[in-house]
C-alpha cells in the first residue's frame, strides 16, 4: 500500500506463486476480510474481483467454463487492470457505435 500511495505503481501476487501450507490460503482470506466492492466478470469463465477490508487490497478469482480455479491474485491497486477497457474493444465499440447511429 506504501507503494502505491507513493508511486502509483500497483501489486500484484500470484497466490499460485506461494507456497501455502493446509489451510493459510483460507486463513490469508479470512484475515483480510470483505470490503464495499465486488464485481463478476464472464469472459472465458467467471472472474470476481473483491475488495479486501483494506481498501486497495482486492482478491482476485478467475475461473474456467468448467468453474476451476485458474487464477487467484492480491492486486494493491486503485482499480483492478481486468476491469480497465482495452484500446482494441474500444476502437471495436466506437466502430459498432458508429455503425449504429448512422443507419
Amino acid at each position: 500500500l506504501d507503494k502505491l500511495l507513493e508511486t502509483n505503481v500497483p501489486t500484484t501476487i500470484d497466490l499460485a506463486s506461494l507456497p501455502f501450507g493446509p489451510g493459510e490460503l483460507e486463513h490469508l482470506e479470512v484475515t483480510l476480510g470483505t470490503g464495499e466492492l465486488s464485481a463478476k466478470l464472464d469472459a472465458l469463465g467467471t472472474s470476481r474481483i473483491r475488495e479486501t477490508a483494506y481498501p486497495g487490497v482486492l482478491w482476485l478469482e478467475h475461473r474456467n467454463p468448467h468453474d476451476e480455479i485458474v487464477g487467484r491474485y492480491i492486486e494493491i491497486t486503485r482499480t483492478p487492470e481486468i476491469l480497465s477497457s482495452q484500446d482494441a474493444d474500444i476502437t471495436a465499440g466506437r466502430a459498432r457505435l458508429e455503425d449504429q447511429l448512422t443507419t
